[in-house]
């Protein structure tokens, strides 16, 4: 049993003991918590006690300049009540909103607090359905939040907070753009039965070939989006001066890796083929990790599938502590991919569809036992599902 789970157990132990005070006492004595005024926390989760008579509470929580410094690791709320202690996960991605003295909070100035009542007791994950905000769910509910960044979730609660108008712009389908975006998974089905698959999954592997000894340095960096940034670069980066600074950095390990920015496009990777023009985005999975990355825009990525050649892919880079197992160039329609992706409705603006995230359990399960199979008809229906959003 894990830290967390020792701690849920032994919270649920102590149900019924209705004083905040002397349980945070008892379970800082038992996991030597550090306490940061409000917060007590250990190098697996943190976590703020708080107490009311029942599971819905409007108490000030926390402030959000507080919860950055925490949102990398599993935030809980441990709410005691008169007759059982509640344990809510409180991460940015399961706010719904900042609540107090917020009215000067933009993406750069993070002010305010949110409070019980902004909680999500439920989280939407689109096709996943609902997932309840309870312990047994923890660990699938921080996989989410893991594979977003906290400035995804800054931008999103903004605009949930001050009624800032939105500033994107759902891709608007019409004409024959909807019946190209249709047709994408039997492109798909074509493309990887041709040759230009397998010239496209060359040149990848060999870059990964090229660069796994810092492919693997890099995956020991602990903040999953720097090492995803890192190690996309490498593999599709196209500065070759830079790519030198970063792999520099990585094989001296005394200095720090070089500020760069990746551009938010849809892929990492672009080919054109005679019949397919292809965009790949290069995910990196580190197999003991359990995570799961964003995948990608909805709106950016039916404003590309609306072109007639278009051929969108995932490449997973399957790594582990000393070695890369597996690399895996697949369809974004493939069959156990297409059942792994998680829509993010609440997550997205105003005025956007919102964006995808993949289970990090099903890439792995495709590093290790690959697969191409597409079904048409499902995946046809999963797009329709998208352009209805």
């Amino acid at each position: 049993m894990n830290e967390l789970d020792r701690f849920i157990a032994f919270v649920a132990s102590h149900n019924k003991i209705n004083d905040k005070a002397k349980l945070a006492e008892l379970t800082s004595k038992e996991f030597k918590f550090v306490k940061d005024r409000s917060v007590y926390y250990c190098d697996e989760f943190a976590v703020r006690f708080s107490a009311s008579n029942g599971l819905n509470f409007g108490n000030t929580v926390l402030s959000l300049s507080n919860l950055q410094k925490y949102d990398g690791k599993p935030f809980l709320i441990c709410l005691v009540t008169p007759d059982q202690n509640y344990l809510l996960l409180a991460n940015t991605t399961f706010l719904k909103k900042i609540s107090h003295s917020s009215h000067e909070l933009r993406e750069d100035n993070i002010r305010g607090s949110f409070n019980g009542s902004d909680i999500m007791r439920e989280f939407d994950a689109g096709l996943e359905g609902s997932i309840k905000n309870t312990p047994e769910n923890l660990s699938r509910l921080f996989a989410i939040h893991d594979g977003l960044e906290f400035e995804d979730n800054l931008r999103r609660l903004v605009e949930a907070t001050t009624n800032i108008v939105a500033t994107g712009k759902k891709f608007v389908v019409e004409g024959n753009s909807g019946a190209s975006i249709i047709e994408a998974p039997r492109r798909a089905d074509n493309f990887v039965q041709s040759p230009d698959y397998a010239t496209l999954k060359g040149e990848l592997d060999a870059k990964v070939e090229k660069f796994k000894n810092e492919i693997v340095i890099a995956a020991l960096i602990e903040n999953v989006n720097v090492r995803g940034r890192i190690i996309e670069y490498l593999i599709a980066g196209e500065d070759d001066q830079l790519r030198g600074e970063i792999i520099a950095a990585l094989n001296r390990k005394d200095r720090g890796i070089p500020q760069f920015k990746t551009d938010n496009n849809l892929g990492d990777y672009s080919r054109e083929f005679e019949k397919f023009l292809t965009e790949t985005d290069v995910k990196t999975k580190i197999m003991v990790l359990n995570s799961n990355p964003k995948a990608y825009n909805i709106d950016k990525m039916l404003e590309f599938l609306a072109s007639d050649r278009s051929v969108f892919m995932f490449y997973f880079v399957g790594v582990d502590t000393t070695r890369i197992v597996n690399t895996v160039l697949v369809s974004m329609f493939e069959e156990k991919l297409l059942g792994a992706t998680i829509l993010l409705r609440h997550w997205a603006g105003r005025n956007s569809r919102g964006v995808t995230q993949l289970e990090g359990h099903s890439i792995k399960g495709l590093i290790l036992s690959p697969s191409q199979e597409i079904d048409c008809g499902k995946a046809e229906d999963f797009l329709k599902r998208l352009i209805e959003l």
